[in-house]
């Protein structure tokens, strides 16, 4: 059996009484993984995510990441390194002035120089279709571009883990085309949310569907 990297255990979480996302759910992601998350709209797939990654905490229940109980908000920083989260909305994640500012963000602050961030944000731009990008105004790009943008800060991370939340979002369908086969050729364990079954079938190998706050084989 491949590695457990993420191990969700008897996880309750609610908004109040009326929103229940999760009830004593249970979870395993493992290395090598390509997992499609699938439900009916507000059936917290996103809220998953963020659990995940300590962005929320559950009222009870254990999260399990790369072999350790995650509780504080200490702990959750080794796991948003190696988890890369790639956000619903490409505005909550790109907040330089800057595309190259944005994709260097997270490789400075996990210790790389600024040599090496630059040239880890040309490869990444690269290799997205986004060559020449470095200087543009990320606020002002349209919306597939910032979707792009906000992915390159992601993969500039070189996570163990994707957590891709709706990628194709404002992709037209030759940048979503090329997505696909980046997403393909990656070699990260991966977790994605979309509603595109198209997109689905070609980059994930399995489904789970959240479901009356479970979690289960869909």
């Amino acid at each position: 059996m491949s590695e457990v990297l993420f191990r969700l255990a008897g996880v309750h979480f609610a908004y109040d009484k009326q929103r229940v996302v999760l009830r004593e759910a249970n979870f395993e992601l493992r290395r090598g993984e390509r997992i499609a998350l699938v439900g009916r709209n507000g059936a917290g797939k996103t809220t998953l995510f963020h659990l995940m990654v300590g962005l929320q905490r559950p009222q009870s229940g254990t999260i399990e990441a790369f072999g350790k109980i995650r509780n504080a908000e200490k702990d959750f920083v080794e796991v948003r390194a190696r988890a890369g989260l790639l956000f619903q909305d490409s505005d909550d994640q790109l907040f330089c002035p800057t595309v190259a500012e944005d994709v260097a963000f997270g490789p400075l602050n996990l210790g790389k120089t600024a040599l090496e961030a630059r040239a880890i944000v040309r490869r990444t731009l690269s290799s997205l279709g986004l060559e020449g990008f470095e200087t543009r105004i990320t606020h002002k790009l349209s919306g597939g571009q910032r979707r792009l943008v906000a992915l390159a800060a992601v993969l500039a991370m070189e996570p163990d883990v994707l957590l891709l939340d709706e990628p194709t979002n404002a992709l037209d369908a030759e940048t979503e085309a090329r997505l696909t086969d980046i997403l393909v050729a990656l070699p990260q364990t991966l977790m994605v949310i979309s509603h595109d079954e198209d997109f689905l079938a070609r980059v994930t190998g399995k489904r789970i569907h959240l479901r009356d706050g479970q979690i289960v084989a869909a």
